[in-house]
């Protein structure tokens, strides 16, 4: 039996991308699931494949709206029962360059991608919401550390949540809980696909630097998994790539 099996696993951003095979590689190993999407149609497709287990739960949620969270969220935590662990795979991106950036796209950036974050960290993190050795992993990004044109907002939200990730690191040591980031380099995702059609040249030139090639969200669901075991125990306010060679 796996040692993940029976274990409460809350997953933000569950519908699509890195989310949604973190979702079915966690179900295959006997976990219990709390899938959150924002969206109905989000919702709709998580019933539709993992609907048909007792073992999983459904949370909608609007993460440019941190101030909603709590009450929806400590509801949902009261009836699933504590969490061992928590992986945050919520990102809004936003690709604009400087003269086309504005206060309201930078602060829903800025909520929706840290404010929440750290939102739903400290609701969970009370007594009675989590077992001993709640795991917690942020799904960062490359764009954190390389600087590319036209992502600096994106880029600075994830920097900000892998800062604040380090620093709860040490706050949470006392309550036996781990707070890690992973870097995810370019991966396959839906997000991807709709980016590279909307180009117009199909070339993306990230990938000549990323020179193990395009990742595929298996391979950084696969870098949660070990974060969320006890495999990582000594493991604690890191982050590590999954990056296809990016940063060598």
């Amino acid at each position: 039996m796996d040692e993940l099996a029976n274990k409460n696993i809350l997953i933000t951003g569950a519908s699509r991308g890195i989310g949604f095979d973190l979702a079915e590689l966690l179900d295959q190993k006997g976990c219990n699931l709390l899938l959150h999407a924002g969206s109905d149609l989000g919702i709709q497709r998580l019933k539709e494949v993992f609907g048909g287990s007792d073992r999983h739960c459904f949370w909608q949620a609007d993460f440019s709206k941190p101030d909603m969270l709590a009450v929806t969220l400590q509801e949902t935590l009261q009836f699933f029962g504590p969490l061992a662990g928590y992986v945050n795979c919520v990102g809004l991106r936003v690709r604009r360059p400087l003269n086309l950036l504005n206060v309201a796209t930078a602060t829903e950036a800025f909520v929706t991608n840290v404010v929440s974050h750290l939102e739903v960290v400290r609701i969970i993190t009370r007594k009675g919401l989590f077992a001993k050795g709640l795991s917690i992993v942020g799904i960062s990004s490359i764009a954190s550390h390389i600087g590319s044109p036209g992502v600096s907002i994106y880029a600075a939200t994830k920097a900000a949540m892998e800062s604040a990730n380090r620093c709860l690191s040490k706050e949470l040591f006392t309550k036996g809980i781990r707070i890690n980031s992973i870097i995810a380099g370019q991966v396959n995702t839906e997000a991807y696909k709709e980016l590279m059609q909307s180009k117009d040249s199909q070339v993306d030139l990230v990938l000549d630097r990323q020179y193990m090639g395009l990742i595929e969200p298996r391979g950084v669901a696969a870098m949660c998994v070990f974060l969320l075991s006890e495999q990582s125990q000594y493991i604690n306010g890191s982050s590590l790539p999954v990056d296809g060679g990016y940063l060598v």
